[in-house]
């Protein structure tokens, strides 16, 4: 059995951003996580925890919370792509990894096309995960994203949500207690409000990563 990793603490600019460095294979793989997280909680669910290990078997994982969730600064108002792109600068050159394979899930997806597009010398190839190139995949309509924001509003860290996103584990009541632990360890109802309401604006269709790899003019944040 692994033990459990250190948490340390990367610079980035004027914030401080909590990291894990576990494994030991033959690549670096750096784990952008989706919009919330909270490093500490990845390993009290066994269905997490066991997932990341697998990793570690081949790689060298690099994992962190963005800014403004989980153990990581909440300092000042909800972070630009280009801020948060910064977190996986600051984490990479911290951790000693000059070229490292990029994993990104959910919204985490997003953020790690556009680190690859500007920085493609740092990233070996890139993973996507339930990725989006639009957050409309995501919350189609206004009124499925107004539903969301309700919940935050009035039931975050009750591990309702829980069903929506794992369906399969809906009448899994340690997982559903695991799950909202995991929403008042990564968020208060405010930051998750503010962080969603700016992944609603995500776009990174194919003119704004070209964009990014210098064949253009670099798309607004």
């Amino acid at each position: 059995m692994m033990d459990l990793p250190v948490t340390q603490y990367a610079k980035a600019g004027d914030v401080y951003v909590a990291y894990q460095v576990f494994g030991s294979g033959s690549i670096d793989l750096v784990f952008v996580p989706g919009w919330t997280s909270n490093l500490d909680l990845w390993w009290d669910s066994p269905f997490t925890s066991n997932w990341l290990r697998g990793l570690g078997r081949f790689s060298r994982v690099i994992m962190f919370d963005k800014r403004g969730t989980g153990l990581s600064d909440r300092s000042g108002g909800p972070p630009g792509m280009d801020q948060r792109m910064d977190d996986i600068r600051a984490v990479k050159d911290a951790a000693g990894s000059e070229r490292a394979a990029v994993l990104g899930i959910s919204e985490g997806g997003s953020l790690a096309a556009l680190f690859a597009a500007t920085h493609p010398d740092r990233c070996q190839a890139l993973v996507l995960h339930g990725a989006f190139v639009r957050f409309a995949s995501w919350f189609p309509t206004q009124s499925d994203l107004d539903a969301f924001f309700a919940y935050v509003r009035e039931k975050w860290g009750s591990g309702e949500a829980m069903v929506k996103f794992s369906p399969s584990r809906k009448d899994d009541q340690t997982y559903r207690q695991w799950w909202a632990r995991r929403e008042r360890a990564s968020a208060s109802p405010s930051t998750a409000i503010a962080l969603m309401q700016m992944n609603s604006e995500i776009h990174i269709g194919y003119p704004a990563v070209r964009a990014r790899a210098n064949l253009g003019h670099s798309p607004p944040t």
